[in-house]
């Protein structure tokens, strides 16, 4: 990868690192290699999370329109909708997360396709299966807002997320 994308991450990582520098200052803490790259992993898969949460909807709004405007899909536009950005926002997400977060090693070779497939099937389960599962626990058993609800979703399942690349899509 060359050009502007190396730069601005190039940038994350500086400020990720002297975060955690100032932070550890604070704490009086030492802090392994190991930690900082797995905190890093994790900041860099955050901020390609919210990128994609940007793009779904961004697609999600743009295709509803279209369909609207041109009767396609008429009683059933949002669904299509969400279903292209949805898609789309996964295809984003395994780019980026390929090439910045989870980088392959020389040692390891990875099937592009195999893992494609594995992202698919991680966010399907986390971000439609996972998620509807527990909006009706958060609003029709623990009486919290259906406003609220999705913030605490998004809390859990992007740590969720991150997990199951890690270990096992991208594996």
């Amino acid at each position: 990868m060359r050009g502007l994308p190396v730069i601005v991450w190039h940038i994350v990582d500086n400020i990720i690192n002297s975060i955690l520098e100032l932070l550890c200052r604070i704490f009086h803490k030492e802090l392994s290699e190991e930690i900082r790259a797995a905190f890093t992993q994790f900041v860099k898969f955050g901020i390609i999370g919210v990128s994609n949460t940007f793009l779904s909807y961004f697609v999600y709004i743009i295709m509803l329109v279209i369909f609207r405007q041109t009767d396609l899909f008429e009683n059933c536009d949002y669904l299509a909708a969400q279903m292209i950005g949805f898609v789309l926002s996964v295809l984003w997400s395994f780019y980026w997360n390929n090439k910045i977060v989870f980088i392959e090693d020389a040692k390891s070779k990875r099937t592009l396709w195999k893992t494609l497939m594995k992202t698919f099937a991680a966010y399907s389960f986390t971000g439609l299966f996972l998620n509807s599962i527990l909006l009706i626990l958060w609003v029709q058993i623990l009486n919290i807002s259906e406003y609220t609800a999705p913030i605490f979703n998004l809390l859990f399942i992007a740590i969720l997320n991150f997990l199951i690349n890690k270990f096992w899509a991208f594996k």
